[in-house]
């Protein structure tokens, strides 16, 4: 009987040690789930803002795209006003040019030219008003009439 008794508790202690080690074998496997699991949503977090800061890149360099393009455009406008006004510039320095500007700013006319005259209604109008602020200025400072 001794040995009967013998054998059930060294059936009892390996039955203890393999429930231990059931045990152990399932936490450790829940523990790596966990981290496991952890480990997985961290790289899903890196995943989205990876991807996240490439589609901002991709839109900041499409928006500086049109930017450039924008201001190579300006540039190139800004030449060729450039160009137009550098050659105005030689146009007006001739003595004709200058002649023609002095024709027209002084109402003058040539040997064989007639000067006509042809004043709009804005015109006129400027002109009444400037005329009345002379004679205002005159009748408020009657020193300085001429």
């Amino acid at each position: 009987m001794k040995r009967r008794t013998s054998k059930t508790s060294n059936n009892q202690n390996i039955e203890s040690l393999i429930d231990k080690t059931k045990t152990k074998n399932k936490q450790r496997k829940t523990k790596i789930r966990v981290y496991y699991s952890l480990l997985t949503i961290v790289l899903l977090i890196c995943l989205a803002q990876i991807g996240f800061s490439a589609i901002l890149n991709i839109t900041k360099t499409i928006s500086y795209q049109t930017k450039i393009n924008t201001m190579k455009k300006t540039k190139y406008q800004a030449m060729k006003r450039n160009e137009n006004l550098k050659e105005e510039i030689k146009n007006f320095s001739t003595a004709s040019s200058l002649e023609a500007i002095a024709r027209n700013n002084l109402k003058m006319a040539g040997d064989d030219e007639v000067l006509v005259i042809i004043n709009t209604a804005h015109e006129a109008q400027t002109d009444k008003k400037s005329k009345k602020n002379k004679n205002y200025k005159k009748l408020l400072n009657p020193e300085n009439n001429e």
